[in-house]
């Protein structure tokens, strides 16, 4: 059946803005001398050009879900032997990294450590606007709390794009060790201390990745936190050694730094935007997101590209998101539609989403995780959503590995969580599990929500819109102000 002409409209100005948005990009990134992180050249090479390069003989492993990687990060903290770095788009100082008996606040565990070596925490100053959260004023009552009878340095960086923030989250301990990924170490929203079976807990529940580094990587960290500092304090501290190999994996850091907010790097940095359009082109088999938002006009382009020409019979999409984002809701429904309709009925795009379970009863769960897999042969876990803010206007920070064993571990953990089945249930071919599994449980449990039934699983699917023009709102937003 044919379009009618209220869809064709709809169509037209769809198309028309994504077009706008991205010569946007592309002038404002050749405008940089950034134009091939915005378009890289089509080499076959995963890791993004420049630098920082890819550091061999790291270590790398993937948290998966608060209560793996919070513990993990009090562990590390406590264990500082000289020094211990921060970064983030915001703290709460009472927050509990593990939830026990004997549990300490984030500050207090910050005050004791400070006693002893260098403790320094680098926040996002707060929104300069109090319509978004956190506001400056939040933020400077965080710093004060923090500093309060402490020796802990805090410093807030307000060098931001306008209606931007600085969305990393780092935790650095002896330059030897560094944790990178989605978690804030905050309660601010919502609790992201969350078990991976996701249980009904009284309020949202929280599904989010971080990663643990150790080896030469390590020291690309530890000098992006130094330069920021500096920036905001003049203010040089000590480099950082690269530090001896502490396992077999090659990482490459890879970041978004807008151009024009710091002297150390004028021109920006968008090489998370480059590494995602050079592993999305490669794409042969499929292609696994978690993102808390799918905005990006840039990503969806490659992928309809590849649904309406898939490089193989086999190819599939799978994109995890959450029922309710925070904001962008009609953007990524909208993209969702895109994609759709480039799937054209064949069910080689899947759009999912999971809520917390517990028997019968079931509750809200939001994605908060950021990771992109590949053909199990590229791997990136950090803060950069699937957006406009995060490929060009906020600061952020991903890992990235091409590693297979690494790559395919972390899908069949992701999997295993979400399918609510064992590692070996979903070890077979990734496009059968898809076909098998992914999409039986989705569809389900989707017919499930629209009569009325209870949920009997997690996953379910998750509806797009036809609306197109609708659905371009976060991306034109971000047009917008973009400056």
């Amino acid at each position: 059946m044919g379009l009618n002409p209220a869809e064709r409209i709809d169509g037209l100005i769809g198309d028309g803005l994504e077009r706008t948005i991205r010569a946007r990009h592309r002038r404002r990134l050749a405008k940089a001398g950034r134009a091939e992180q915005f378009d890289p050249p089509q080499d076959g090479a995963l890791w993004a050009a420049g630098d920082p390069a890819p550091r061999d003989g790291s270590a790398l492993e993937v948290l998966i879900d608060g209560a793996q990687a919070l513990p993990r990060i009090a562990e590390l903290l406590e264990g500082a032997r000289s020094s211990v770095h921060i970064a983030g788009w915001h703290v709460t100082p009472h927050f509990g990294l593990t939830r026990h008996h004997e549990t300490r606040a984030l500050r207090d565990l910050l005050g004791d450590l400070a006693e002893r070596i260098d403790v320094r925490v680098l926040l996002w100053a707060g929104a300069p606007v109090p319509v978004f959260t956190p506001s400056r004023a939040e933020v400077r009552a965080v710093r004060d709390e923090l500093l309060r009878g402490t020796k802990v340095q805090v410093e807030l960086d307000a060098h931001e794009r306008p209606m931007h923030c600085h969305h990393e989250k780092l935790v650095l301990v002896d330059g030897e060790v560094a944790t990178v990924g989605g978690i804030d170490l905050t309660s601010l929203t919502h609790d992201r201390f969350d078990a991976s079976d996701h249980g009904v807990r009284g309020h949202t529940g929280w599904h989010d990745v971080a990663t643990q580094l150790r080896g030469p990587a390590v020291a690309d960290v530890a000098a992006h936190f130094a330069a920021r500092w500096e920036a905001n304090t003049g203010d040089t501290l000590e480099p950082v050694a690269p530090p001896a190999a502490g396992g077999d994996h090659t990482v490459q850091i890879v970041r978004t730094v807008p151009e024009k907010i710091y002297d150390f790097e004028p021109h920006g940095d968008f090489r998370i935007l480059e590494s995602y359009v050079r592993a999305l082109r490669s794409a042969e088999r499929f292609v696994y997101l978690e993102s808390q938002f799918l905005w990006s006009a840039d990503v969806v382009r490659i992928l309809a590209d590849k649904l309406r020409t898939p490089p193989s019979d086999d190819f599939r999409v799978v994109v995890l998101l959450p029922a309710d984002p925070a904001n962008g809701a009609d953007t990524t429904r909208g993209q969702l539609g895109v994609l759709a309709e480039a799937d054209a009925g064949t069910d080689r795009f899947l759009a999912t989403t999971i809520s917390q379970l517990s028997g019968q009863l079931h509750g809200p769960l939001y994605v908060h995780a950021k990771v992109g897999i590949v053909d199990d042969t590229w791997l990136t876990v950090g803060s950069a959503n699937l957006n406009e803010h995060s490929f060009f206007n906020d600061t952020e920070v991903n890992v990235v590995s091409c590693d297979p064993a690494l790559v395919r571990e972390t899908r069949l953990r992701l999997w295993a969580e979400h399918l609510e089945r064992s590692v070996d249930d979903v070890s077979g071919d990734p496009v059968r599990v898809i076909d098998d599994l992914w999409w039986p449980i989705a569809r389900e449990q989707a017919e499930r929500h629209d009569r009325g039934a209870p949920r009997t699983h997690r996953l379910s699917a998750l509806p797009g819109v036809s609306r197109r023009s609708a659905g371009l709102l976060g991306p034109l937003d971000s047009l917008m102000v973009d400056g």
